[in-house]
């Protein structure tokens, strides 16, 4: 798969988390946040694992331990992600929580360094503070004081930096992305059944409230979007692929105004060019300068030869 194809299956991930960021903050209304993650977990791994089945019969080799076990760590980071903004959506506004788990988009790169010694392409430092402007002012060029909710948005940002970081190297490691999100979603589904058994109050009735709410998140915000990042990670690197994901913002201010009404300020449509420009950025940039670089290379070879 070319680079550029993994990029537009990562960019229609995007879209789909935002459609489904609605259904996140509402589906709290009647059941409690660890239940609502388990159920679309659940029902992620269950859409998710003939695919990964038919791809193991596929494969040439067997999944090795140490690939398993990296697809259960993913699991938990995943989980710890979820907790962290579910809860937080109880107390801080969808405002503040749409930008401040932007905030991965400029932690990815600094894990890379970090943890995998790897420099990021040049452009994707600017992009990714672009792209991090460009959020902000998508939701409104403003943030309203810190509370307890938003502290945990903010560490949720970091556990989804971690999730990119180990999805990149284990989805490339291992060639397996429909094997590694279904054991990512079955880890986190039974974690937060877990946490939702000693925490919540799990009833029938609310559940069936919800269930509009668990089919879209579990079926296409977790199933399809996960999946489709996981596939895609595969042919480019972390820090392209955060820019990239962190068009949830964009879609999910347009869907606003396509399905529900909404109205983005001028502000806000300054956000969208921002987002827009960071992820042409980190596409048309570096595949241009390696062209030039290509054409260069050749050019001293034929003069060398004459």
């Amino acid at each position: 798969m070319s680079r550029t194809k993994a990029n537009l299956l990562l960019l229609l991930a995007g879209a789909v988390w935002g459609m489904g960021f609605v259904a996140q903050s509402t589906a709290m209304d009647a059941i409690g946040p660890m239940l609502f993650v388990s159920l679309r977990f659940l029902l992620a791994t269950i859409v998710v694992m003939p695919f990964a089945l038919l791809e193991a019969k596929r494969a040439s080799t067997a999944l090795q331990p140490g690939e398993f076990n990296g697809f259960v760590v993913i699991g938990v980071v995943l989980f710890a992600g979820m907790a962290t903004q579910q809860v937080g959506l109880l107390t801080t506004t969808v405002t503040n929580a749409g930008f401040l788990t932007g905030l991965y988009v400029v932690i990815v790169p600094f894990l890379m360094v970090i943890f995998l010694r790897r420099k990021p392409h040049p452009v994707v430092w600017p992009s990714s503070f672009l792209a991090l402007a460009g959020i902000w002012l998508l939701s409104g060029g403003g943030i309203t004081a810190l509370n307890g909710g938003d502290v945990l948005v903010i560490i949720c940002a970091v556990f989804w930096a971690f999730q990119v970081l180990l999805v990149g190297v284990y989805g490339t490691r291992s060639a397996r992305p429909l094997m590694l999100s279904v054991i990512q979603f079955g880890s986190c589904a039974v974690l937060a059944f877990v946490a939702a058994m000693l925490f919540e109050p799990i009833r029938w009735p609310a559940i069936l409230d919800a269930a509009p709410e668990i089919l879209y998140s579990g079926i296409f915000s977790s199933g399809l979007a996960f999946t489709l990042q996981a596939i895609g990670q595969r042919y480019t690197t972390s820090a392209q692929a955060a820019i990239f994901l962190s068009s949830e913002a964009l879609f999910a201010a347009l869907f606003g105004v396509v399905l529900l009404g909404e109205k983005i300020s001028a502000v806000g449509y300054l956000g969208c060019a921002l987002i827009f420009a960071a992820i042409l950025a980190v596409e048309i940039i570096p595949s241009r300068l390696k062209r030039r670089h290509n054409r260069a290379k050749l050019a001293e070879t034929v003069h060398a030869r004459d």
